[in-house]
């Protein structure tokens, strides 16, 4: 038993995926909506599995550990979980995952041929973590509620040439609301978000000031701080204007200045001792952010 909760299972297709949950056979073959707490799920998969298709899921209450990715996160509260394909996702028999109301599955090829095949990979929720989910007020689970509603009536309705496209709208829809509600989060938990802004200064200043070897860099980051790269620069964003990879090159920036200003280290030295492999990719990078070389800087104090 304890063998088969270590598979990683890979469902081919939708249908695949029903059958290892016990469902009947979706309605569509490339997109499917269910009610996780409405179904009997009689032969739920023990083990992970990875995702060949997009999955949204809203989880009105969780409880124990979810896997995503090598990691699990605990979870108290409910919340909008997005998953994108390639992605390895799913619960642990060690701990109970209470059920969702929604769980919406949408093989990309459904998305074919519509601009929205393309967009929806610039959604950078579909990369966070499931400890970074949205959590939705009172008002906006109605909205997405009613949209998830929307789709499920569409699906269950006689197909015709124009089930598709409404479908389609549907899911931009859902997908707007997502990316402006998480807007709404970044802002609603700023206070939260300036402790890990004040946690990323300190994490690049030690780093700095250890003498790390190489550059450091936004996976780095993420890791010290157990968020997702994804959701850690779009907070950044948020908070300064500045991704995680913008903000570690400006920290760097002043670093290097604070050292060819207040030391008589070498261009080189400085270049090593801030990870550069190569004093001439140290003096590329100066002189891009200082429109002058290391050297000529150094000139202007004396």
């Amino acid at each position: 038993m304890k063998k088969e909760a270590n598979l990683i299972h890979s469902p081919d297709s939708l249908t695949e995926m029903h059958r290892l949950a016990g469902l009947p056979a979706p309605k569509h073959p490339l997109i499917s909506l269910f009610n996780g707490r409405n179904t009997e799920m009689k032969h739920a998969p023990t083990g992970a599995h990875v995702l060949k298709y997009y999955k949204i899921s809203y989880k009105p209450k969780l409880s124990g550990k979810i896997r995503y990715g090598q990691s699990y996160y605990d979870f108290d509260e409910g919340g909008l979980l997005f998953a994108a394909p390639g992605q390895i996702i799913g619960g642990n028999n060690e701990h109970a995952v209470s059920c969702s109301d929604y769980i919406l599955l949408i093989h990309p090829d459904f998305l074919l041929n519509y601009p929205i095949a393309k967009k929806i990979r610039q959604y950078g929720y579909f990369s966070y973590s499931t400890n970074e989910a949205l959590h939705l007020s009172e008002e906006e689970k109605e909205t997405i509620h009613a949209i998830f509603t929307m789709i499920d009536t569409e699906l269950n309705s006689r197909i015709d040439d124009f089930s598709q496209d409404v479908i389609i709208a549907h899911i931009e829809l859902l997908l707007n609301y997502a990316n402006r509600f998480y807007k709404r989060q970044f802002i609603t938990r700023k206070v939260v978000h300036n402790d890990l802004l004040q946690r990323v200064e300190e994490l690049l200043n030690d780093y700095f000031e250890k003498d790390t070897p190489g550059l450091p860099s936004v996976q780095y980051l993420a890791e010290q701080l157990n968020l997702s790269t994804g959701y850690l620069s779009d907070m950044l964003r948020s908070l300064i204007g500045q991704n995680a990879q913008q903000l570690i090159q400006e920290k760097l920036f002043e670093k290097a200045k604070e050292l060819l200003s207040t030391t008589k280290l070498s261009a080189s030295e400085i270049a090593f001792q801030l990870g550069f492999e190569h004093s001439q990719s140290f003096s590329k990078f100066f002189k891009v952010k200082a429109k002058v070389s290391p050297l000529q800087f150094r000139q202007s104090f004396n």
